[in-house]
């Protein structure tokens, strides 16, 4: 499970628009981000947690949202979460072919697009063999981007204090121009969208708690691991990036590059003195993104099978073949993928626009978390029970949902707010709001149509709950 999770949670995040968040938002900014971002999931993760080791669910959060919130709002989240997983897709896509320009800087339009096309087809061969596969597949990718990080750490703490490249470096990238605080304020509310982007994926920890056998041990375990492995390795990242890479540098990815961006692991080996190395480690940096893409594709094509399975979807996509693979659905994700091919034709840009809808939609994910956590707990104390009855309790209720939920919403909404200069950024505003209809339409949409209401606390159905509790007993 904590494979699963930190194979969904690292990829495009740390291995390349870890330098977008340096270049946006300079290195005080970056760092400030991660942390809060970090321990915001943290949250996210234990919050989820209490209620996937009580009542495990393969549709998650979304059957959460309906059956502690609201069935619509649960109906809106199921669609939003589809989307938000779906979409990252044709961005680790997109993200594969950037790295590819490490060695091929000329790359042909039709060669990239043919590039994407044969990714997207190795995600579906690796989805479609069976879940077993997946699960062992994921287990080695995900082994893999942890010793690429790690190693990526401790090259960049030696080239900070000069054992490689020749010099130690100080402090001299933290005071380059605006840095380390670039566009003020507003920079960092932009950092925290990418920083957003970046942790994504860690909570699958939690859509995997119905397929584990023993959920109330392996849940828990699950989310101390994944958190701080991820933490660290994010931190470090941005860390050693803000010491060795000026936020200045054309190299890093942002919204003003068209086709020069590097990941920012193999500009530090390349800095390094280590040219071999840097090749060895984009080698590796590709198959971490086809992990991540094919987290998102299993997790995609997992919530649609869901939501038709609850009545939510049309039914084709609840068939399964022979190996319980939920084919209709997956193909769906894999049409959705194409989007890549516009990428592809666009540029960096268009890896940036898309790194905001995954961030945005995956902020209404979390928000659905935190509200669902706080009705769920709540109804369990009014109904007569006690939080120790609970297999695995969140920490600091009711402060963590309500703190994860105010900080949730106060980052979405401070993309608004001007630079320095007065100006806002309309393509990153338009790119991160508009992913918002997706749930608006469907949450509202159902409600009007099946006249739903919000659940009272007393009435909230925890009959499965204690039920499972019991047979655990």
């Amino acid at each position: 499970m904590s494979m699963i999770a930190i194979g969904g949670a690292i990829g495009t995040g740390v291995f390349l628009t870890t330098g977008k968040a340096v270049s946006n938002g300079g290195s005080g900014s970056a760092t400030i981000a991660f942390l809060v971002i970090g321990f915001m999931m943290y949250l996210i993760m234990t919050q989820l947690g209490e209620m996937a080791t009580a009542m495990p669910v393969s549709g998650s959060w979304s059957t959460y949202a309906g059956k502690f919130v609201d069935p619509a709002f649960g109906f809106g989240i199921g669609w939003n979460s589809w989307f938000s997983a779906v979409i990252t897709i044709p961005t680790e896509i997109t993200a594969a072919n950037i790295l590819l320009r490490f060695w091929l800087p000329d790359l042909p339009l039709l060669a990239s697009i043919c590039i994407s096309l044969l990714f997207l087809g190795l995600l579906l061969v690796l989805n479609i063999v069976s879940a077993g596969f997946y699960g062992e597949s994921e287990f080695w990718f995900a082994g893999i981007k942890v010793v690429t990080c790690a190693v990526f750490i401790i090259v960049g703490i030696l080239t900070i204090l000069g054992v490689l490249g020749g010099n130690a470096v100080g402090f001299g990238n933290w005071t380059v121009e605006e840095a380390p605080f670039v566009n003020g304020f507003s920079g960092l509310m932009v950092v925290m969208v990418t920083a957003g982007f970046a942790f994504q994926g860690s909570e699958y920890v939690g859509i995997t708690a119905g397929e584990s056998e023993n959920p109330s041990r392996d849940v828990p375990r699950a989310i101390n691991s994944v958190f701080w492995r991820i933490l660290i390795f994010y931190v470090g990242t941005i860390v050693v990036i803000s010491f060795l890479i000026p936020y200045t540098d054309p190299n890093l990815l942002a919204a003003s590059s068209s086709n020069v961006a590097m990941s920012p692991y193999t500009i530090v080996f390349e800095r390094a003195g280590l040219a071999a190395a840097a090749s060895v480690v984009n080698a590796v940096l590709l198959t971490s993104v086809l992990s991540a893409g094919n987290t998102m594709m299993y997790g995609s094509s997992r919530m649609l099978y869901a939501l038709a399975s609850e009545g939510k979807a049309p039914r084709v996509f609840s068939r399964t073949n022979a190996r319980g693979i939920p084919i209709n659905a997956l193909l769906v994700s894999v049409c959705v993928g194409l989007v890549s091919i516009v990428a592809a034709i666009y540029g960096d840009v268009v890896l940036g626009w898309l790194v905001n809808i995954s961030a945005a939609t995956g902020f209404v994910k979390w928000l659905a978390i935190s509200s669902s956590h706080y009705r769920f707990r709540k109804a369990w104390l009014l109904q007569g029970h006690s939080a120790e009855e609970l297999p695995y309790r969140a920490k600091w209720y009711p402060y963590a949902p309500f703190l994860a939920f105010t900080l949730t919403v106060f980052i979405f909404f401070a993309q608004v707010i001007p630079g320095p200069g007065g100006e806002l950024n309309w393509s990153d505003i338009i790119s991160t709001y508009c992913g918002i209809p997706v749930v608006l339409v469907t949450w509202l949409g159902y409600k009007i149509v099946k006249r739903t209401r919000v659940i009272a606390l007393k009435d909230i159905d925890l009959s499965e709950v204690k039920a499972d509790r019991a047979e655990r007993l």
